[in-house]
């Protein structure tokens, strides 16, 4: 009876709701290939497919952070993705610890890459304890293999990442935040980045199904030939900005909805689709 007692506990303790305070420790993610563990299974040709793309603002210093009323802006997107329950979800502006935490209490699983500011790594604050900051991807889906690398033009203090995963479906997603548009020279970075995007989504297009979700900073898209684009253009806050990819050949009948957020200076972005039979 005691360790049947004790056994409930731990259950409580792991799935019950806690508070998103900043402080304690996490586990580690998983960040080595695990394809030779696990055999990869095709997307059923009946399975919807949804992504929701969120900025959330995270680092406690960016103009933003006031707006996310840290912890409520965690806590608004975790309500989302339980509500919604898409196949991925892609992270701009995101802390490591709180999006371990997101995945802990939506049941998803992760890859974080983390991006350096000013040349150095940034940890996020007010409060601090929630790691270091980056980007990331969720997905319901095991990962089985992921990557990420900075793009070879940089512009602003932030260094610009994509990140992609594989998962057990046999379907990449990936995600990236590219650079602001404020100068020209950063507007050059901004345009040769997207490129460098384009070619990345092509070439694993050419393997799989992908799938993208990010902040690209510009209007016009930076989707490859054979890949569709849709945008977060209809929100109130920064629109257009926010763009979801997907293979015309893997995916049809995408659909925006724009979700107004209260506590981050970007709406949320979530699009579905259907997969080719």
């Amino acid at each position: 009876m005691l360790v049947a007692a004790l056994g409930c506990a731990l259950v409580l303790a792991l799935t019950g709701w806690s508070p998103l305070a900043g402080t304690g420790s996490s586990a580690p993610e998983r960040t080595r290939p695990e394809a030779e563990a696990e055999t990869r299974v095709p997307r059923p040709p009946t399975a919807s497919f949804a992504l929701l793309q969120m900025n959330l603002c995270l680092s406690g210093i960016a103009d933003c952070y006031p707006t996310a009323a840290y912890p409520a802006v965690v806590r608004e997107a975790v309500a989302r993705i339980r509500e919604l329950r898409p196949d991925a979800v892609t992270l701009s502006e995101a802390c490591r610890r709180d999006v371990v935490r997101m995945a802990r209490h939506t049941g998803y699983h992760l890859r974080f890459a983390t991006v350096i500011y000013d040349g150095e790594l940034l940890r996020c604050v007010q409060p601090g304890g929630r790691g270091l900051f980056g980007d990331a991807v969720l997905t319901q889906a095991r990962v089985v293999a992921s990557e990420h690398r900075p793009f070879a033009a940089e512009g602003d203090l932030e260094q610009r990442r994509w990140l992609c995963v594989t998962t057990r479906l046999d379907q990449d997603v990936c995600t990236a935040h590219l650079s602001t548009r404020g100068t020209d020279a950063w507007a050059a970075a901004n345009e040769a980045q997207c490129a460098e995007l384009a070619a990345l989504l092509a070439r694993r297009a050419a393997e799989r199904p992908v799938a993208f979700g990010g902040d690209v900073n510009r209007r016009r898209s930076c989707a490859p030939d054979g890949v569709w684009t849709r945008t977060d253009r209809a929100g109130a806050q920064a629109p257009g900005v926010q763009h979801v990819y997907g293979s015309r050949a893997a995916l049809r009948s995408a659909t925006a909805r724009v979700l107004t957020t209260e506590f981050s200076d970007h709406d949320m972005l979530l699009v579905q689709a259907r997969p080719v039979r």
